[in-house]
């Protein structure tokens, strides 16, 4: 199942959501996104998924490297994409919580499993 996540970042900061306790991966953080529909492009979805989140509009940027997680029930394929914020109010429509976070003190969340290897990714760009 492929997945998008958008690393949205907006004044040297990154936003982070933490799933609800009816969400799968329950209180985990997460980098916000969603299942790709067989009609849309990667960015369309992003777009999409984000705005049915947390009502805010995006602009997709750089594509990294997918990185692919085996949960017990389901194979993901975890798609990021940095992301500029568009502005907005952020209205939680499926999440417990935001935060915006620098991108060191990312490691300091309790993620979903399939995220880690993106923040890895995330930070080595950063780094040049």
């Amino acid at each position: 199942m492929k997945v998008l996540c958008g690393i949205i970042e907006k004044d040297g900061l990154v936003l982070i959501t933490q799933r609800s306790e009816s969400m799968s991966q329950p209180l985990l953080w997460e980098f916000p996104g969603g299942k790709l529909e067989p009609s849309e492009t990667e960015e369309e979805c992003l777009v999409r998924e984000i705005n049915e989140e947390l009502s805010i509009d995006i602009t997709p940027k750089q594509r990294l490297t997918p990185a692919s997680y085996t949960y017990p029930d389901k194979i993901v394929e975890l798609i990021p994409y940095t992301c500029a914020f568009k502005g907005s109010e952020i209205n939680l429509l499926e999440h417990l919580r935001y935060k915006w976070v620098t991108p060191g003190a990312l490691a300091s969340y309790t993620w979903c499993p399939a995220d880690i290897p993106v923040i890895k990714t995330y930070l080595q760009l950063l780094q040049g």
